[in-house]
């Protein structure tokens, strides 16, 4: 995992954005955050389980699928199973220690 710093990688309204093996902060007060960086190193785990590209088909698909469900681009973006897992595990800072294989799958 690497840490770098880039707002203009950072879509609006975002802090960070994980693309393996990197992840991307909109600020370098962030590369400290545990809670973020946790949040994001779940995204990694789940990019490399996907084996990185699928992760991103997967992703995008289940985002236009929820768009179109819900008419909301931000509940869409929360729902995605791997945001619903991220963002529920991301103060876990153990989480990844006991984290069972395609566990973002409960959260689908």
């Amino acid at each position: 995992m690497i840490v770098l710093v880039s707002k203009l990688l950072i879509p609006k309204g975002f802090r960070g954005i994980t693309l393996f093996p990197f992840i991307i902060v909109s600020d370098r007060v962030l590369k400290i955050n545990p809670v973020l960086l946790n949040h994001e190193k779940i995204h990694i785990r789940q990019q490399l389980e996907l084996l990185i590209i699928p992760f991103f088909i997967w992703y995008g698909l289940e985002f236009l699928y929820k768009w179109i469900l819900f008419q909301d681009k931000n509940k869409a973006y929360r729902e995605i199973s791997f945001e619903r897992e991220a963002y529920f595990k991301e103060k876990d800072l153990n989480y990844l220690k006991h984290r069972s294989f395609w566990k973002f799958l409960k959260y689908y």
